[in-house]
């Protein structure tokens, strides 16, 4: 019996209707200016099917229009194109103005959350390191005892790894070689979907992941 369960979130939906209309809609890659009045045409096509209603596909689209590999998409020269593929006509100035716009202001969003909680982790990182320092009293009273023993030698350090060039917003473009951060380690990869504060990155083995931009670097 084929599963009639409705679709979970809007991420779901956009993977449902980019496999029913593979020429229109894409779930990575660059993506395609969407025919005006797509939303009535999806509708129409999908009337009845169990899976999705009109409300998820109204959120849906909400969703992948604001996503910034669309927004990159609504550039001059560029057409749109209706469920089928087929081209309606280049996109008006307009549109193109408003959507640089959009894509310029999420991304400013985008990179300061990045500091905010970079400065977060900084500051939690300084309470640490507070905490374990040696208190006042306890220093001066081991320096008064005036043992002469012999010095210990210093202890090896483990040499700590160079900086990280933090990506900025306008380094986070579909196609851009990036390094993953995982943990004491970088994982090359390449990006190959923006969603406001998620990337999809390619890994050099085939394997995609979401990740924050944050962790990225270059």
């Amino acid at each position: 019996m084929e599963n009639t369960e409705k679709l979970a979130n809007s991420k779901e939906v956009i993977a449902y209707i980019a496999e029913r209309f593979p020429k229109c809609f894409t779930v990575e890659g660059e993506a395609k200016p969407l025919k005006i009045g797509i939303f009535q045409d999806l509708a129409t096509r999908l009337e009845g099917d169990p899976k999705v209603s009109k409300t998820q596909l109204r959120a849906a689209l909400r969703q992948y229009t604001s996503s910034w590999r669309y927004l990159h998409s609504v550039k001059p020269g560029a057409s749109r194109v209706d469920l089928d593929g087929n081209a309606c006509g280049e996109l008006e100035q307009e549109h193109i103005d408003h959507a640089a716009q959009t894509l310029s202001e999420s991304k400013a969003r985008a990179a300061e959350r990045r500091k905010q909680q970079q400065a977060k982790k900084s500051e939690g990182q300084a309470k640490n390191a507070g905490k374990t320092a040696p208190k006042g009293k306890k220093a001066a009273a081991q320096s008064a005892k005036g043992r002469t023993s012999k010095p210990k030698p210093a202890k090896m350090t483990k040499k700590e790894s160079e900086p990280r060039r933090e990506l900025s917003a306008n380094d986070v473009v579909v196609g851009k070689d990036v390094n993953v951060n995982m943990g004491n380690g970088n994982l090359p990869a390449t990006i190959v979907e923006i969603n406001k504060d998620e990337v999809r990155v390619r890994l050099t083995n085939g394997l995609t992941m979401l990740v924050k931009a944050e962790h990225l670097s270059a």
